[in-house]
Formats: C-alpha cells, sequence, structure tokens
C-alpha cells in the first residue's frame, strides 16, 4: 500500500527548495516561519476570495520586505503556508514531479514576500518560458 506523503515529507521538500535558493535570497528569509497545513482555514480563504479550499496550494502571510520599517515593533513575523491535501492533489492531476511543484509554491510565495504580486509572478515565469 502507498502512503500519501506527510506533512514531515512536504516541509522537507519545502526546505530543500529553500536550500536551493542562492544565498543572496536565503539571507532575507531567516523569520519566516513555515508551516504545512492539510486545507486553507475559512479567514485565509475569505481573505483571498476563495471558497473551495482545494484551490489553495499556498500562502504568504505577512508584510513584505518593501514594506518593512526598523520602527516597526509587535509585528507577528512572516510566514509561508503550504496546504498539502491541495498540493497533493495538484500533483496527481498534473504528474509533475512532487518536489518541483512544492519548489514552484516556495518560490512563488517567497516571492510575496519579496514584495512581487501575483502579477509579477506569472509574467516572469512567462518571460522564463522560452518565446
Amino acid at each position: 500500500m502507498v502512503h500519501a506523503p506527510d506533512a514531515v515529507v512536504i516541509e522537507a521538500l519545502a526546505q530543500r527548495a529553500l536550500d536551493a535558493m542562492p544565498e543572496a535570497f536565503r539571507a532575507h528569509l531567516g523569520d519566516i516561519l513555515f508551516q504545512v497545513e492539510d486545507f486553507a482555514d475559512d479567514e485565509a480563504l475569505a481573505a483571498l476570495g476563495l471558497e473551495d479550499a482545494w484551490e489553495l496550494t499556498g500562502l504568504y502571510e505577512g508584510r513584505p520586505l518593501t514594506e518593512q520599517s526598523i520602527w516597526e515593533s509587535g509585528q507577528m513575523p512572516p510566514r509561508i503556508r503550504l496546504f498539502r491535501r491541495p498540493l497533493l492533489e495538484e500533483w496527481v492531476e498534473t504528474g509533475v514531479a512532487l518536489d518541483d511543484l512544492i519548489a514552484h509554491v516556495i518560490i512563488h510565495e517567497v516571492g510575496h514576500h519579496f514584495g512581487f504580486s501575483d502579477e509579477d509572478m506569472h509574467a516572469i515565469e512567462e518571460g522564463r518560458g522560452g518565446k
């Protein structure tokens, strides 16, 4: 019997994706918390205007570096949440290697930490797509 990868496996793949990033980026990720959950909660879905928890594989929560100030205090540290069940569903549906899928989501969420919008990142991905 084959078992679906658990949160520990997902977290290890996410850590591997982070470790593969250039040091110039990793140097700015030290305060980010990483969390693996089965699904996004209702509050996170509502904030994004989503009704279906299967639609969300990852989420960055926090103030991007471009908006942070040394004069602020008392803020919760930023965090990246990965949602295991939607990730596994996408893995099965697309046939993309699980480590590649998780790396893609991690890079996307780290992009938000650096101040990139979804539109910015889609434009970057399309430009990298080998036109």
